[in-house]
This record gives C-alpha cells, structure tokens and sequence, in this order.
C-alpha cells in the first residue's frame, strides 16, 4: 500500500501532487501530438498530392513548346519527382528516435534554435509521419479505378484539379482506418519526447519513480491512461467511417434506386460535355 497509496489515497501526502505532475505530463503529450497530428496531415496530403502531379507531369511532351524548353521543363519534373522519392525513402526507413534526435542536435549545430523542446519533438514527429500519411494518401488515390481520371479528363478538368477535387476526397475516405491507426502511433510516438528532455507524460513518470520507487505501480497506470486514449481515437475512427458509410446509403435512396453518380465534384457537373462527335 505505500506504493499504491500515493495513486489511490486521497489522504496521502502525495497524492495531490503526484496526480497534478501526472496532468502536466498528459497535456503535454497531447499538445505535441495534437500540433504533429495536424501538421503531418497537412504536409502527408500535400507531399501525395505533389506526388502523383509530378508523376503525371513526367508524361507530358509539352507539345507547342520550344524543344529546350519542353526538354528543361521535361528534366525539372524528373527532378523534383526523385528528390520527392529520396525524401520518402529517407525519413521512412529511419527510426523516430533517430530523426528527433537528429533535428534536436542538427538544427542547433545549424545555427537554428527553435527554442522549446516541444518543436523538436514536434519537427521529428512530423518528418516521419508526413511521408507515413503521404504515400497512405497517395496509394489510395492510384489504387481508384482509372475511369475516375479518364472521365476527369474527357471535361476538361486539369491533373491539379482531378487530384483536389475528385482523387483526394475518395482517398481520404477509402484510407481512413488507415489515417486513424497512423494517427494513434502519432501519439504513441510522443512517448520519444523523453529522450531529448522534453516533459511529457512518460518523462514525468520516470521522476516520479524516481521519487516514490514504484515502478510498476506508475506504469500500470501511464500504460492504461495510453490504452483509454488509443482505444477511444479507435472507436472515433469506427464512428466516423460508420458515419461516411451510412451517409452514402442514405443518399443511394434518396435517389430512388438509381446507379449512384459518378463520383466526381459538383464543378465537374457544371462543366458543358463535349458534342458525342467530337469525343
């Protein structure tokens, strides 16, 4: 009981101060996760986006141009297409731990400070995940049945505009159990922040062990508190595609039955079609 007291006890001296530390350590695990959450999927959707336009763009004869220029213009895409692969294979096949730690002692040396410790973790977190979260995105749009681009295409719609407003949403919604797992390693992974001393919640567990000398009874706890919070980013993915599928359904009736359209964005529909003799 004098290990557990501190955690159970109200009446214990430590109690208070234990639980408070624990708080601490909490909301600092869920500010770094929340900022790489939101920044890997920003910079993951952008990153597949460029992607698969500059796959689409290494195609094109640029037909109507100079021959130097549609070669100089040919030579860039191939360009930007491998040092896109390179940053992928990079940032994917190294551990977490070494690209924080890598951006905790590389930056500084740079002459770079960023100050808080929070932005470290948070630019080392962002780095893995963001090529994690792309070729997520990016695999999911390729993976759609080609007369998706080919119907795109035959209205005139531009690759950019095929990828933003037809490709991209289906991905999102095809992928997102996917999206929903790689967010809880996201958080998971916040757990490496105590490596360059940044204080989240299993940081301040291992002071308070420390202190207190009860291992077990600290990290049965830390370890529960993880497993409430994955399972409920779990059951949130669960509603939100349950939601998603019940909404398609709902508009399939509404339709009387019919063939559900083509999955393409309003804009598509106000572009004019071209004269069936022209096709």
């Amino acid at each position: 009981m004098d290990k557990w007291g501190p955690l159970i006890d109200p009446n214990n001296e430590y109690f208070g101060q234990l639980w408070q530390r624990i708080a601490d350590g909490f909301q600092a695990t869920l500010t770094a996760a929340a900022l790489a959450v939101v920044a890997s999927l920003l910079c993951g959707t952008l990153l597949a986006m460029a992607r698969l336009q500059l796959k689409a763009m290494a195609r094109r004869r640029y037909v109507g141009l100079p021959t130097a220029a549609a070669l100089l213009l040919r030579a860039l895409t191939v360009a930007l297409d491998w040092i896109s692969r390179i940053f992928v294979e990079v940032f994917r096949g190294l551990p977490v731990v070494i690209t924080i730690v890598f951006v905790w002692l590389g930056l500084p040396a740079a002459g770079v400070d960023l100050g808080n410790l929070l932005w470290y973790l948070v630019l080392g977190l962002v780095l893995y995940n963001t090529v994690v979260i792309a070729e997520i995105l990016r695999s999911g749009m390729e993976g759609l049945p080609s007369g998706q681009r080919e119907a795109a295409d035959a209205v005139g719609l531009s690759t950019g505009q095929t990828i933003r407003m037809i490709l991209l949403p289906q991905a999102f919604r095809i992928m997102l159990p996917a999206l929903i797992s790689q967010l809880v390693v996201v958080l998971k992974d916040t757990s490496l922040g105590f490596i360059i001393g940044y204080e989240e919640i299993l940081r301040v567990t291992s002071q308070i062990v420390q202190f207190l000398n009860n291992q077990i009874q600290m990290y049965v706890v830390v370890g529960a508190i993880y497993i409430l919070v994955n399972y409920a980013l779990s059951k949130l993915a669960g509603y939100v595609q349950h939601r998603l599928a019940r909404g398609r359904r709902a508009r399939n009736l509404n339709g009387g039955g019919a063939a559900p359209e083509p999955a393409v964005a309003p804009e598509v529909a106000a572009v004019p079609a071209e004269p069936t003799d022209r096709a």
